[in-house]
């Protein structure tokens, strides 16, 4: 049967492209329109049909076309006014996608002509991805896998995929490579019950990026937020729905990094692709200045998602539905979350972020916020509620810092190692509440990190000008590469310990692809360009017993209730008990002179529940350091340093250079309370509680973390630093 419209046939409660008995009804909201078009392609890109929509509801310009089904590819066209300086970019002559289509039939690609003026346009259609109509209820409802997780995993697809020796070679790169049993072995062996994909929306490369011969390795650039990337998917979303079944079934949750704050289509301009040709003042943030319409670019990229318009929110709660029920995801990571609540300044109340908390299917995800973005008044840690995770970047900052060398972080390792109490112990939060990390996509990797003082960023082609430059990071005595086998065993002795740092802290602790194994960026902390070895993970060239020692870290972290226990320290006796004890090496309690001195670099944390007990020692010097016991049979659980012994002597232990070390005590009876060790001189006062320690009553609003540069020339260096 050929395509026709059925007269005033269609219905505006359903946006997109829907399967119904007489056809398939196509809605799209536009406030400015005043028409819209589908045009319907066959499999040589030729278009059969142009239907111009002739029902307007609401907003919703609908329509019913019959002789469509399944398999059909269709664009939109827009018409009305023309004035980009207001904000009016229609122009049949650009195909648009569908910001509502469930699958597009190639990627994104950038072309002058696809921001030409009207008056200049040429049909965009050959360049521009076709929608595909899926086939409905092709897959049981899917429900979120509700298990808290242990430790998250943030992963690329492409990068992790690429060269893995286990994937047949047309697999490589898509997200059925994760399927690859030893991909999931090496996750399960790892202890990972959590895996963070990074974004798999369909993307546009960045507009410089093309004539520069690269292009974007990261996805932070989405056009269509229904869709998933073709390059991850050629066969469509069913790929990703075998995956996290697959992964629900080895108990592995799934979770998808999403970026509901700006669109590839960019700044003024920029191509006209969907929402910019459908209503781009309904979709984006404008601000008037002069009498003309200017895209705000709170997110840094060109423009910014108008998250307060009811349209949008419709939109993100619509697609976030959908990933969950029909891909079968557990929850997301929020890119720049912050933008979610701007009216215009940030505001956790906003509707957007009620509407995510409260909807049915959503409130029961893992909700992952990134709280912050570059706009005014974006930094928003500690502000997302209960409901919400968040990546703490205060932990990564202070760890790097106290690990670095700087001095006068003891007390700064006490705080973000028991759960940043003075971020999240306020409104019912708990020490989950902060999703700890050392280093992820957006920085160098933790090899890098003791290999580099600083980035080198040439190969992204901005004359090493992008990326952070204050990065907390040292070499060990040689910038780069290095046969030195003194500084490779003095970094190998860092990223251990900095590993073992964060699986013995209170919080959500999360790694990114390939820190397990010793991955390299070649000093790059920006390499979202690099869609090449740079990025790729080397699995041949993996260090198997770094994958070791990191299983065995979080093997003891679970192991262990006092470690994992969700709850703030505060070191007061309860019911026998106390518990934290912070203690000095010399075998007394810490006090407020001590909290306070800048070259302290020991410190003992016994931790205890009532079956367990932990007392992990931190020893950033660059030599071994004897430190008093906490009297009790005291045996080793866990080293980061496995070159070094451990020695004890009496109720002392030797604590290798630069390391974390574990100890266990023996079974505590449950009926007997331990005694308290004596301290050797008094304890501190009320008015002497050390710093970091987590207040008795803590403010229902959190001070906001003042980051402050490292200083010139800080303390306790590792050694052989070279400037």
């Amino acid at each position: 049967m050929k395509p026709q419209l059925v007269p005033r046939g269609g219905s505006s409660e359903k946006l997109g492209a829907t399967i119904t008995p007489d056809g398939v009804n196509f809605a799209v909201y536009s406030e400015t329109a005043s028409a819209l078009f589908v045009s319907l392609y066959d499999e040589a890109d030729s278009e059969i049909g142009r239907f111009e929509l002739d029902g307007h509801d609401n907003n919703i310009h609908h329509g019913l076309i019959a002789g469509v089904g399944p398999g059909a590819k269709y664009g939109l066209r827009a018409d009305g006014p023309y004035d980009p300086d207001q904000g009016f970019n229609f122009d049949p002559n650009k195909l648009l996608v569908d910001p509502y289509a469930r699958r597009l039939d190639r990627v994104f690609v950038r072309s002058p002509r696809l921001r030409l003026p009207r008056e200049d346009a040429v049909d965009t259609a050959p360049l521009v991805p076709k929608a595909v109509i899926v086939t409905p209820g092709v897959n049981k409802v899917a429900t979120p896998r509700r298990k808290a997780p242990t430790l998250m995993y943030e992963l690329n697809v492409r990068g992790y995929t690429m060269r893995h020796p286990g994937v047949q070679g047309p697999l490589r790169g898509t997200v059925a490579a994760l399927t690859t049993q030893r991909i999931i072995d090496h996750l399960k062996y790892l202890g990972v019950d959590c895996v963070e994909l990074m974004p798999v929306a369909a993307f546009i490369d960045d507009a410089h990026l093309p004539s520069l011969g690269l292009t974007n390795a990261w996805g932070y650039n989405p056009v269509a937020y229904f869709a998933i990337d073709p390059r991850l998917a050629p066969r469509g979303p069913q790929e990703l729905r075998v995956m996290t079944d697959l992964y629900r079934k080895n108990g592995i949750s799934v979770i998808l990094d999403v970026v509901y704050n700006h669109t590839g289509e960019g700044d003024y301009n920029g191509p006209v692709l969907s929402m910019k040709g459908l209503d781009a003042r309904t979709y984006y943030r404008h601000v008037e200045v002069d009498g003309k319409q200017h895209l705000i670019n709170d997110a840094g990229t060109g423009n910014t998602l108008r998250c307060d318009h009811p349209a949008v929110q419709r939109l993100v709660i619509e697609s976030l539905r959908y990933w969950v029920e029909q891909t079968g995801v557990s929850g997301f990571r929020f890119d720049l979350a912050t933008i979610l609540g701007r009216e215009p300044g940030f505001n956790p109340d906003a509707r957007m972020l009620q509407m995510i908390k409260q909807d049915p299917v959503l409130s029961k995800c893992q909700l992952v916020a990134e709280p912050w973005d570059p706009g005014p008044g974006g930094y928003g840690v500690g502000k997302f509620g209960k409901e919400f995770r968040e990546w703490n970047d205060t932990y990564r900052d202070e760890i790097r810092e106290f690990w670095r060398g700087e001095p006068g972080k003891i007390g700064a390792l006490a705080g973000k190692v028991s759960g940043s109490a003075e971020i999240y112990n306020f409104a019912g939060r708990k020490p989950s509440a902060g999703v700890n990390f050392l280093a992820v996509h957006d920085g160098f990797t933790l090899a890098d990190l003791v290999s580099y003082v600083d980035k080198h960023n040439e190969a992204n082609g901005e004359g090493n000008r992008d990326g952070n430059n204050n990065n907390a990071s040292w070499n060990c005595g040689a910038e780069g590469p290095t046969d030195d086998a003194a500084i490779l065993a003095a970094r190998r002795r860092d990223v251990r310990a900095l590993l073992a740092t964060l699986f013995m802290s209170r919080g959500m602790p999360l790694i990114q692809q390939g820190d397990e194994m010793g991955r390299t960026q070649r000093g790059n902390n920006n390499a979202y360009a690099q869609d090449n070895e740079i990025t790729w993970l080397d699995w041949e060239g993996a260090d198997g017993d770094l994958v070791d020692f990191v299983a065995a870290a979080n093997t003891f972290r679970r192991a262990h209730a006092a470690l994992t226990h969700d709850h703030f320290l505060d070191g007061k006796e309860k019911h026998g008990i106390r518990d934290v004890v912070w203690w000095h090496q010399d075998g007394r309690e810490m006090n407020h002179d001590d909290w306070s001195r800048s070259g302290q670099s020991v410190l003992g944390m016994q931790l205890r529940t009532a079956t367990d007990e932990i007392l992990v020692w931190f020893n950033r010097h660059a030599e071994s350091i004897t430190a008093i016991l906490p009297d009790g049979g005291w045996a080793l659980g866990l080293a980061s340093d496995d070159k070094t012994p451990v020695g004890f002597t009496g109720r002392t232990v030797h604590l290798p250079p630069r390391s974390v070390v574990a100890l266990i005590r023996g079974q505590i009876p449950k009926d007997e309370p331990l005694e308290n060790p004596p301290a050797q001189e008094p304890p501190a006062t009320p008015e002497e509680d050390p710093v970091q320690i987590p207040p008795d009553n803590p403010n229902e609003e959190p001070p906001v973390p003042v980051e402050e540069p490292p200083p010139d020339d800080p303390d306790e260096l590792p050694p052989g630093r070279a400037n």
